[in-house]
């Protein structure tokens, strides 16, 4: 069976354990307590196949952040996130996503945006357009999530295993070969 390793990253309070938390147990944590590194595993079925997710949720207080290039090393696929009430949160995303970048040496990497706390619509401090605008220029997915109602919540999950998937190629079997010696 397939395996993926996800690192899901993101400022404190915006919500990065509530989302984990409800996609793997379907419960939704009420209270804040800050995460300083916790992994879960998951089994789920993606496009008719399934595969194995381990789920690394990081602490995103900044006493953290020395951490974070050792998490991003290991991971496969990034579930970015930020709360669309914190303006503060969202300004983080290019700092993580450059970090990223660095730790992977890659430009483009498999990840997902996520707007999270979509319902609280009426204390949004970040608009559609600007989550969108963000996500295009990193290539990354991009999606407006509540991990209160799971408005897109097992969608941003599911995309970055097939963002996994595709940035994988196909899988080739290597070869057996013979030395003499």
């Amino acid at each position: 069976m397939e395996e993926h390793k996800i690192v899901v990253v993101g400022g404190g309070g915006v919500g990065k354990s509530a989302m984990t938390i409800r996609f793997l147990q379907n419960f939704f944590v009420t209270d804040y307590d800050p995460t300083i590194e916790e992994c879960y595993r998951k089994q789920v079925i993606v496009e008719n196949k399934t595969c194995l997710l381990d789920i690394l949720d990081t602490g995103g207080q900044e006493d953290y952040s020395s951490m974070r290039a050792q998490y991003m090393d290991s991971g496969e696929g990034f579930l970015i996130i930020y709360s669309i009430i914190d303006a503060e949160s969202f300004d983080q995303v290019m700092n993580l996503c450059e970090t990223i970048q660095r730790v992977k040496d890659k430009d483009v990497f498999p990840g997902v945006l996520c707007g999270n706390k979509c319902d609280l619509e009426k204390q949004r401090e970040v608009s559609i357009k600007e989550g969108k605008a963000i996500a295009e220029s990193l290539s990354l997915s991009f999606f407006e999530t509540s991990a209160k109602t799971t408005n897109n919540l097992v969608e941003s999950f599911h995309e970055i295993v097939k963002l996994i998937r595709k940035s994988a190629g196909p899988i080739k079997k290597k070869k057996k070969k013979c030395l003499i010696i």
